[in-house]
């Protein structure tokens, strides 16, 4: 059987992925990217699934929301997850990945499927026929005001920041200690940074008062939340993010023999482990400040930094309005995915050029449509996103607030109500994925 050529514009982790699942049910794929020519303001090099925020794909329990999210990916063939994995790098009970890395084995994914032609240049305007609009949140101006003349709706946007990066080389190893939460000294896959109370004290006062790039104070609405400026954070309470980013539970300094005040946590960037993120602080100060106050964290007084954070303007269009439950553009041939859905992070992003595949493949194959069990991760969060019910529509990441409630009556702990949903959702998947051997069954490589 044949299938009419798709256009996925996109190379990011949603268009890679949807490209990839759609050549392997033997459907002819056009995936444009237009970096390196055209960059964006948080991308930094041309390749393919490029991860400009954290390096973290976050938990790998599967009895978290995001865990339970990889492991149902992993049922249905995810080609981004598992190139995640032979990316990893240590990062306790998250999933972490070499960035650069993690974008070759991508980049190879896709050359070896010879039904992808990938062409670097920019799309200023929606092509004919079948169409997967995968630009991502950065999505080129051109681009943007055509999809919002598309669908009709309101243009939404929101804030999102990166934390900076510094050479491992530069860190004062006899103040950071390695340690993974309540783990041994020595051990585990984080470096900690402790500080005593008046470290603390003189650092967040240096953090709240130190220069921006975005000269203004941000209302909770403009910022998403899971990604906040740690100034931002500080700026809310002077203790606010000593219970957040900064928690020293788990942790002993082995200076002192105690618990720090607070700590920064820093994960490892790459295998090598020469470079290093400060865990949770994103953030919208000047390059020259970044450097002034984060040399205050103590051990970092002589870092050197790879990459400052960055903050920028991420749009998504009014999904429960807009789209319906395969993130089509109603009476058309365009789909939607990844960031611009309003489903935000990297695991919902390849989750979302599945789903998006799948459709697509679907409705080229003039078969039903795919529909992932409410129940499931990303189930649950795509009913979120389309329902007509939804108001004041934000980014969000799968979570367990939005499953249907367990209906046998027990009570049970948080932990065992999660371990609970995440059964429920996996049998559900199973059972779903037994019933379309038609978009699931043994695939070839292309």
């Amino acid at each position: 059987m044949s299938f009419e050529r798709v256009t996925v514009i996109g190379g990011g982790l949603s268009g890679s992925e949807c490209a990839c699942q759609l050549a392997d049910r033997g459907v002819p794929v056009r995936l444009y990217e237009m970096r390196p020519d055209h960059s964006s303001p948080a991308h930094h090099t041309g390749s393919l699934a490029e991860l400009v925020c954290s390096n973290s794909f976050k938990s790998t329990r599967v009895d978290s929301a995001a865990g339970l999210l990889k492991e149902e990916l992993r049922r249905m063939g995810s080609v981004l997850i598992d190139c995640a994995e032979r990316a990893a790098v240590p990062a306790g009970g998250a999933l972490a990945v070499d960035r650069e890395r993690f974008s070759a084995l991508v980049e190879e994914e896709v050359a070896r499927r010879s039904l992808i032609e990938v062409i670097r240049e920019e799309v200023v305007d929606i092509p004919e026929g079948p169409c997967v609009i995968a630009a991502g949140p950065l999505c080129s101006p051109a681009l943007s005001d055509k999809v919002l003349e598309l669908v009709g709706g309101d243009a939404l946007s929101f804030f999102d920041a990166a934390a900076p990066i510094v050479d491992a080389t530069t860190i004062d190893r006899s103040i950071v200690f390695t340690q993974s939460r309540y783990d041994e000294q020595g051990g585990g896959d984080y470096l900690n940074a402790p500080f005593t109370k008046d470290e603390y004290d003189a650092f967040i006062d240096a953090l709240v008062g130190a220069e921006r790039v975005v000269l203004k104070d941000f209302e909770r609405r403009d910022l998403f939340q899971a990604c906040q400026p740690a100034e931002e954070v500080a700026r809310t309470g002077h203790d606010a993010i000593r219970f957040g980013a900064m928690k020293p539970v788990g942790l002993t300094d082995p200076r002192t023999g105690r618990r720090p005040w607070a700590a920064v946590q820093l994960r490892s960037e790459n295998a090598e482990g020469t470079a290093y993120n400060l865990v949770g602080f994103q953030t919208n100060l000047t390059f020259g400040e970044q450097k002034r106050v984060f040399r205050m964290i103590p051990g970092l007084e002589n870092a050197e930094f790879f990459r400052y954070g960055v903050m920028h303007r991420n749009t998504f269009v009014d999904a429960p309005r807009v789209l319906d439950g395969s993130f089509a553009v109603p009476g058309t041939r365009v789909r939607l995915a990844g960031q611009i859905t309003g489903t935000e992070g990297y695991t919902e992003a390849v989750a979302s050029g599945l789903f998006a595949a799948l459709n697509t493949f679907a409705d080229l194959s003039s078969t039903d449509r795919v529909s992932l069990p409410l129940t499931g991760a990303f189930g649950s969060l795509v009913a979120y996103a389309t329902s007509k019910d939804t108001v004041d529509y934000q980014p969000m990441h799968v979570n367990f607030g939005v499953v249907p409630p367990l209906k046998d009556g027990k009570r049970r702990s948080k932990r065992d109500r999660y371990a609970a949903y995440s059964a429920r959702a996996l049998a559900d998947l199973d059972a779903y994925i037994s019933t379309r051997p038609d978009l699931f069954g043994e695939r070839g490589r292309a």
